[in-house]
């Protein structure tokens, strides 16, 4: 049997149709994840790559648990389109739009589509601020210190940023 025999039966396994999923640029980024968590290079995450790569990050002591709970996210071995359909399948579990406008909503009473950066600030809501920051990094305000949810909502929900009529 050819040495790649093993690979090309695992890639064949995933769907294609993950790759529509995603953009060019999103699937190279995927792929550039995918070759830094590969640590030996054999084109399958295993366990020991797992932990290679918390090791390069400075976490030595993961526990066996942590890892086979990782790899048990896998229906099998992962290769990229393994990899990738389990970051599909992650987005696709995120709430829908309307349920996340509805949560941006409370903060916006007359219905604008916008809020205020300060209604969001770190010590009204302490547990989220890190992803309040990085909120503010990927959606500015505007000069009014406003903020298009409706926007963050479509991004969050389809990756992309919403077409400007």
């Amino acid at each position: 049997m050819d040495p790649f025999a093993k690979r090309r039966a695992a890639a064949e396994g995933g769907s294609s149709s993950v790759f529509s999923m995603f953009d060019q640029t999103q699937i190279q980024e995927f792929k550039e994840a995918f070759t830094v968590i590969d640590q030996n290079r054999d084109g399958i995450i295993d366990k020991e790559d797992l932990r290679d790569t918390f090791a390069a990050m400075g976490r030595l002591n993961v526990k066996n648990e942590e890892i086979d709970a990782m790899m048990k996210e896998a229906s099998g071995p992962i290769n990229f389109t393994v990899f990738l359909t389990m970051f599909g399948e992650k987005l696709k579990g995120a709430d829908p739009e309307d349920v996340i406008t509805g949560a941006f909503k409370v903060l916006d009473p007359d219905g604008k589509g916008t809020i205020k950066k300060q209604s969001l600030r770190a010590g009204r809501c302490p547990r989220v601020h890190p992803q309040i920051k990085n909120m503010w990094a990927a959606f500015p305000p505007d000069v009014g210190g406003n903020v298009d949810y409706k926007n963050i909502c479509y991004v969050i929900t389809h990756g992309d940023a919403k077409d400007q009529e």
